[in-house]
């Protein structure tokens, strides 16, 4: 292993402590917050910039060190950014229909003939009726 330059250790630095910085203040945020919907928004922002900060100070370091390109951490980050909106948009589809089981004041559904509102209107329980 050879010693890499001053400067390169310093961006390397401050590029994992800024996605750590970022994954700490996300934290906060995420406790801060109240309802479901305000707070999935938080761990895909935390997930996608912080994640990216410490890629960027990872395959920095070992393509230097290497005197190669070390893409592998790219893969990592790749994969956080196609995934992460996914599972951030099925979750909040799933607590939208949730939401609206338990009759609360949510936005209508896109699509008023859709499978989604037939499913919700065939498990709300009638007006007059106690759910247990």
């Amino acid at each position: 292993m050879t010693p890499l330059p001053l400067w390169v250790d310093i961006l390397v630095s401050v590029l994992v402590l800024a996605g750590a910085l970022i994954a700490l203040i996300g934290s906060f945020n995420l406790m801060r917050l109240r309802t479901f919907f305000e707070r999935v928004h938080a761990p895909a922002v935390i997930a996608t910039l912080g994640c990216w900060c410490v890629v960027a100070g990872t395959v920095l370091y070992f393509s230097l060190q290497s005197r190669a390109v070390a893409a592998n951490g790219l893969l990592i980050a790749v994969f956080l950014a196609v995934t992460v909106p996914v599972t951030n948009i099925f979750l909040m589809r799933t607590g939208l229909f949730r939401a609206r089981l338990a009759g609360q004041d949510v936005p209508p559904p896109l699509s008023g003939s859709g499978e989604g509102s037939k499913a919700a209107a065939a498990v709300r329980p009638a007006s007059g009726q106690k759910n247990s």
